[in-house]
């Protein structure tokens, strides 16, 4: 075997060793581990609950609980799929916006607002245990 054709089995190798100690590792956490993540999940859902029934981000006193009671009729689990009212494609957070801006009266939030992905993870939250049906309408 010449040296090149070594050096490349031996580096394969490595980096072979490398990957597979990280992959090991990824699914690696304690229970400490779980209870932080899902105490922190459910802060979010708690903001995203909290935005949902609140006016304040429109301008006319309207909130999303007002059409969307608990995050009623909003479907996340079937996003991305087509929205007639925005022409396209869209995920939940655009459709978010889209009421934001339509029924509420108020300006879109960026899609990494914090208040967004909240309220986005606490319309998923509603619907949990409800198979994925992207696309369905």
């Amino acid at each position: 075997m010449n040296k090149k054709l070594a050096g490349a089995l031996l580096a394969a190798a490595v980096l072979a060793l490398v990957v597979g100690s990280v992959a090991n590792r990824a699914d690696e956490f304690t229970e400490d581990d779980l209870k932080r993540w899902q105490d922190e999940y459910m802060s979010v859902v708690k903001t995203g609950r909290e935005l949902w029934v609140s006016p304040e981000l429109g301008t006319n006193g309207v909130a999303c609980a007002q059409c969307h009671p608990n995050a009623a009729n909003t479907h996340p689990e079937t996003y991305p799929k087509f929205q007639q009212q925005l022409g396209r494609v869209a995920a939940l957070r655009d459709m978010i916006n889209w009421c934001i801006q339509q029924p509420l009266e108020g300006e879109p939030l960026a899609l990494d607002d914090p208040r967004l992905v909240a309220m986005e993870t606490y319309a998923t939250y509603e619907r949990r245990g409800v198979p994925l049906a992207p696309g369905k309408h």
